[in-house]
């Protein structure tokens, strides 16, 4: 799942000269651009702390499981594809039906899930610093027989039921991203809401209580930022003391900083941005201030700039991988994930390449015709499943209406192999023909964007994980 997140462009400078810091805990001399650079990376440090804070709030603070939106605890089922007019978030599947809950782990919490059967699903477990779990509940890491695991916050001791796995948390809060295949008939659409229907949270106290049944917490209302703006309007609007002084409260109790951040938690006391303490500019030297005048603009266009390195390019592909967990130093990757793909699939679950050229570098658009061919026996190697969607991209990334109302083109299409056993895709915006519309994915009028999704996929070779399976180039017909 994508949020539509925009970049921000905007940057200044500021004279590197000498300054004194006024903070109650210390004194140090900086110079100007020294305490700018701190800030600026105290402001990427934190962003997908703050990210995900902000979405937490804006999907959990309700009264009740509307659209998608949900009380904490609750989980929140989308029982269909999204239509072809959705603009909720950016680049959405049609391959999967989202089941999503926020957990506040002030008290342990206990998830359940059925029998999955043979079908493959996905619990995606990630914290607020975004930080998502490689043994997430999935077909990858269990047995698809119904289980329950119990989730822990930072600290806590006791003893864990028998029969239960678990999972010890890094912040009080955390979100589990569900996602079930389902293959968009009636019928399977049923049996998918079968199964979401028992998704179950219940709190430790409360486990082999019979007929439990969940209480929503009551909504704060005035939560301190907006309900409704995107998230990335929201985090600019804070402001510098707004952003740093949620970032410091909440690694102050909410989300503890893990023990290998300790040099940048250093380096930000040296600016007063202090877990659990207030962080005030005024009591900053006004050069300070000055120099931290523009540090949101100037984060964000670093931000924006390092999306562009975020993936390997492969035959006109951008491939990304090692997403979902992050070591020390590993801000700024994390940050751009936030800012651009939040949260992000541990690759070991799913690689989502995409492309925006041919095989000649152009730009795609649906003014031309284009195919895609995998060699015989070379069809995306996948434990799980694979599609390719259609996004138009003018205005985000989203589907693509069409006759057929079809978004994806995959194997559950049956689409026709050539004489030689390789298969051949059609991205186009017209018909390529009634006896080619399996292998056809309908393109716009304008530019688009295929993005090709590999679910668990393959670790041995071929791989796209090691290289040794690649994406074919996508070429224009003459």
């Amino acid at each position: 799942m994508y949020i539509n997140r925009r970049a921000f462009v905007l940057a200044g400078g500021v004279a590197a000269i000498s300054l004194t810091i006024n903070h109650p805990t210390f004194a140090q001399t900086l110079s100007a651009e020294e305490a700018r650079q701190i800030a600026e990376d105290a402001y990427i440090y934190g962003y997908s702390l703050i990210t995900t804070e902000v979405t937490r709030v804006q999907m959990s603070n309700v009264p009740k499981v509307v659209e998608f939106t949900g009380p904490m605890g609750q989980f929140i089922n989308v029982p269909r594809y999204p239509p072809a007019n959705y603009r909720g978030v950016s680049a959405p599947n049609a391959d999967t039906l989202y089941s999503v809950t926020w957990l506040d782990l002030s008290e342990p919490q206990v998830f359940s899930h059925p029998d999955m059967g043979d079908r493959f699903y996905l619990f995606e477990v990630v914290d607020l610093w975004m930080s998502d779990s490689e043994q997430s509940p999935s077909k990858r890491t269990a047995d698809g027989k119904a289980a329950n695991y119990l989730f822990t916050g930072p600290g806590w001791k006791g003893d864990v039921p028998a029969g239960i796995k678990h999972f010890p948390m890094a912040t009080r809060y955390m979100v589990i991203l569900g996602r079930t295949y389902a293959d968009g008939t009636k019928a399977d659409y049923k049996a998918v809401n079968a199964l979401q229907a028992q998704y179950k949270i219940t709190p430790l106290s409360a486990w082999g209580t019979k007929n439990y049944k969940p209480k929503a917490p009551k909504v704060n209302p005035k939560p301190g930022f907006s309900m409704k703006d995107a998230p990335q309007k929201v985090i600019l609007d804070m402001g510098k003391e707004g952003y740093f002084n949620l970032m410091a409260k909440l690694m102050g109790g909410d989300a503890p900083p893990a023990a290998e951040d300790a040099p940048i938690i250093a380096s930000m006391a040296k600016i007063g941005i202090e877990p659990g303490k207030p962080f005030e500019m005024s009591k900053l030297d006004p050069a300070v201030q000055a120099a931290l005048k523009d540090i949101p603009q100037a984060a964000l266009k670093t931000i924006q700039a390092n999306k562009e390195k975020m993936g390997e390019i492969v035959d006109g592909w951008v491939v990304s991988k090692g997403l979902g967990t992050y070591g020390p130093n590993d801000y700024i990757k994390r940050a751009t994930v936030a800012a651009f793909g939040w949260p992000a699939n541990q690759q070991l679950d799913a690689v989502y390449p995409y492309t925006e050229v041919d095989s000649k570098g152009e730009k795609l658009t649906g003014a031309n015709n284009y195919t895609l061919t995998f060699p015989k026996d070379q069809t995306p190697p996948v434990n799980g499943f694979w599609s390719i969607t259609m996004y138009e991209i003018d205005k985000g990334w989203w589907f693509v209406p069409n006759p057929l109302n079809k978004f994806t083109v995959s194997p559950r299409n049956n689409p026709k192999p050539n004489a030689d056993g390789s298969l051949t895709l059609y991205f186009q915006n017209k018909s390529p023909g009634a006896d080619k519309e399996a292998n056809w994915l309908p393109a716009p009028k304008g530019a688009f964007i295929p993005m090709l999704r590999m679910y668990w996929p393959k670790d041995a070779s071929p791989s796209i994980l090691n290289g040794s399976w690649k994406v074919p180039p996508v070429v224009k017909e003459s």
